[in-house]
């Protein structure tokens, strides 16, 4: 049967069992999927409309049963062209989720809009909720900072003489969202109290009722003439619970799920000089070879890996799960889950334990609050991985800062945003290592795979390879495995 003939059986099918179907979708499809595509028709009874989404998410839905994953946030959004209107559209989404987090602080429930605080003639107490434009010392060593909402910008003094007050303002960025609580003056404001939008301090630590363990692994960089492969492999052996003595042996046996937070391959062109540094210079093949060793992996523990800055694909953030045309072997996988950057999943739920909440971000904004943000360099920079994620947390978004990561703008909603509260907060990128709780938030960066290379040198780079990640579920302990 052709090609042609194939799709029209595929069209019976739905016809005969009510289905509607998007056209757009079907013209898409290779004639390798089209099999798939009737076995998914013949298989589930319950749906009524086909495209894309219905299909790649029912897949992904009967995986994710098997290993208790379940994705609850992933970014699949296509590619188009971008206007204007799409970033001011953008950061009005934005605003909105944050003001909705700010206003639920009791200091903030009697905020008002800018354009009302610009008329205010006397001095009175007030509440402010805007985005950041813009930050200024002044001549004297004060702190201004323009502040704007969709009705308008006001100024804000920060005053040096408020020493915990001044400090905090130090670190404010560019475009993040807080709150003022200040006295008003002519058209300005005379800060008294700043807000951000934070974690609430009610956040209940989580735990499994059951014994089990997650393991965390980040930038493989597979392909890489840096890549650890003797570690690497070594690594692959201890999961196999082939290596190590009794009780790591036995822990092997509970692994349920390990996590791979972006860079999965070396990629290519991604920096000057990089042709120098690759070892396998086809990215199909990277993706090829990286999936042969994964599939050691023992098949009950399900692999969820979200894609980095080096994989085949847009640098932009969100971004969607790997390109299927590259990573094809990875998803031939069993026991794979593949999701966006960033991604938000759930593990480990039983019906009287609600799992988990994991977000998943590989971190590519890091580098730029490490440098701008003064706290945090000057306690270390990108060595204090947990500084720049506390950091991110009490703003309640990935990438604050437009100009800190590459952002493609999203009209309805800003998937930057951390609106839900995760229990995890795992990213790689720096490769670093550091882990910490902020909040009874366990915040995890995940080591790397490869050595340092000259362009991680000029970037200020100093890897802490061959390190990973593992957590009891049932007491949350974390410990670092040395490879």
């Amino acid at each position: 049967m052709d090609y042609s003939e194939k799709k029209k059986e595929i069209i019976k099918l739905c016809f005969e069992k009510d289905i509607l179907v998007n056209p757009d979708f079907l013209n898409q499809l290779q004639e390798e999927e089209l099999e798939k595509i009737q076995r998914f028709i013949a298989e589930n009874e319950d749906i009524n409309f086909l495209d894309k989404n219905i299909f790649e998410n029912q897949n992904n839905e009967k995986q994710i049963n098997k290993s208790n994953v379940k994705v609850l946030f992933n970014y699949q959004e296509e590619s188009k062209k971008r206007t204007e209107q799409d970033f001011i559209a953008y950061f009005n989404s934005r605003y909105k989720a944050l003001e909705q987090i700010l206003k639920q602080r009791f200091e903030l429930q009697d905020a008002i809009s800018i354009n009302r605080a610009l008329a205010k003639t006397e001095k009175e107490t007030i509440s402010l909720i805007g985005l950041v434009e813009e930050k200024q010392i002044t001549k004297n060593g004060h702190i201004f900072i323009t502040l704007e909402d969709p009705t308008g910008k006001i100024r804000v003094l920060v005053n040096k003489d408020r020493k915990d007050l001044f400090q905090q303002a130090k670190d404010i960025v560019e475009d993040e969202a807080i709150g003022i609580k200040g006295t008003s003056g002519n058209k300005i404001v005379f800060a008294d109290n700043i807000l951000q939008p934070d974690i609430p301090l009610n956040k209940t630590l989580k735990k499994s009722k059951q014994e089990g363990y997650a393991v965390f692994i980040s930038d493989l960089h597979f392909g890489a003439k840096n890549f650890l492969r003797d570690k690497f492999e070594q690594f692959i052996k201890w999961i196999n619970g082939e290596v190590g003595g009794e009780e790591h042996k036995q822990i092997a046996k509970k692994i349920k799920y390990l996590f791979i937070v972006g860079d999965v391959v070396e990629g290519a062109g991604i920096y000057p000089g990089q042709e120098k540094d690759v070892f396998i210079e086809d990215i199909y093949e990277q993706y090829e070879e990286c999936a042969k060793i994964l599939s050691k992996i023992p098949s009950h523990i399900s692999i969820i890996i979200c894609p980095g800055n080096h994989d085949a694909m847009r640098i932009a953030e969100p971004q969607p799960p790997l390109y299927k045309d590259f990573a094809k072997p990875l998803y031939e996988l069993k026991n794979t889950v593949m999701v966006s950057n960033p991604a938000l999943l759930n593990i480990d739920s039983t019906p009287d334990f609600e799992g988990f909440d994991i977000l998943l971000y590989h971190g590519f904004s890091f580098p730029y609050y490490a440098d701008i943000v003064e706290s945090i360099r000057n306690e270390g920079g990108m060595e204090r991985s947990d500084l720049i994620m506390k950091f991110l947390l009490q703003r309640r978004h990935l990438a604050p800062s437009h100009s800190s990561t590459l952002t493609i703008p999203d009209a309805n909603k800003d998937p930057l945003v951390i609106d839900t509260i995760p229990d995890f907060f795992v990213t790689g990128h720096i490769h670093t290592l550091g882990f910490a709780e902020y909040k009874n938030i366990s915040m995890i960066n995940v080591s790397c795979w490869m050595t340092q290379t000259d362009d991680q040198i000029r970037r200020g780079i100093v890897p802490k390879p061959a390190r990973a990640v593992m957590v009891n579920l049932k007491t949350r302990r974390t410990k670092i495995l040395k490879f």
